[in-house]
């Protein structure tokens, strides 16, 4: 199994970005999927998951408004867009696939690499 996220870098306060979390080896159309994020010094923190379907969606409380998890299974590809990014957002970015949607990182099974994402000030 390998999940490949992708969309990092820089960008200003304010700006958007597109994450991309392509899956392989993986059964993708059956598994919950999320998105965690790891800022410098402190622990991986939920940003958003999404049922298998696609039609529920869970976000963490300091991107709700901003960030839209979404996931095409005909590609095998789950998406984080995010928008009016805040530095209080640089992080290094994971996606990970779970039977269940969870908050929580120990109920998902496999992670990509991460990818970071920086915004200035």
């Amino acid at each position: 199994v390998q999940l490949q996220a992708s969309g990092g870098g820089l960008v200003q306060t304010g700006g958007s970005l597109r994450l991309s979390c392509a899956a392989s080896a993986l059964d993708f159309s059956t598994y919950a999927m999320g998105w965690f994020r790891q800022a410098p010094g402190k622990e991986r923190e939920f940003v958003a998951g999404i049922r298998w379907r696609g039609g529920v969606t869970y976000y963490g409380d300091s991107v709700k408004g901003r960030f839209t998890i979404s996931r095409d299974n005909a590609k095998n590809t789950l998406y984080l867009q995010m928008n009016s990014l805040k530095p209080e957002d640089t992080a290094v970015y994971y996606c990970a696939a779970g039977i269940h949607t969870s908050y929580m990182q120990n109920d998902y099974n496999y992670w990509g690499q991460g990818t970071l994402v920086t915004v200035s000030s």
